[in-house]
Parts: structure tokens; sequence; C-alpha cells
């Protein structure tokens, strides 16, 4: 899964990745690495995203295209 970070707290609050960050009291790495997709949040973080941003869960994941299996 994709998670549409920057796109969400932009549309949603008018927040950048890095006011995000010290919304959230987390470090600015994580949130970057969120958004660049090198890591996941966990469900309480994405919990805790949806609260602050005031969306549902659906508004932060996307899915990534299946690619089809050569049987």
């Amino acid at each position: 899964m994709k998670v549409k970070l920057k796109e969400t707290a932009k549309l949603k609050k008018g927040y950048s990745l890095y006011r995000l960050a010290h919304v959230m009291n987390l470090p600015e790495q994580t949130i970057y690495s969120w958004a660049k997709g090198r890591t996941q949040p966990s469900y309480l973080n994405l919990d805790k995203l949806c609260n602050v941003l005031e969306c549902k869960i659906e508004d932060l994941l996307e899915a990534e295209p299946v690619q089809n299996k050569l049987f």
C-alpha cells in the first residue's frame, strides 16, 4: 500500500510534511520516510494520522496496481 501523506495533509489541513511531523510530535525523518514510501506507518500511527488530519484511512492509502501473474 502506498500512503498519500503529502497530498492528504495539504488537502485536509493545509499542512506541510514538516508541520505534520511537529503536530504529531514525531521526527521529521519518520514522516518523510512514510511519504516517500521507504517505510510504512504502523496501524496505531495510521489511526493518529486520521485523527490529526480529520480524514478516513481510505484517504491516506492508495492501492498499488497488482501485476498479472503468468501461470
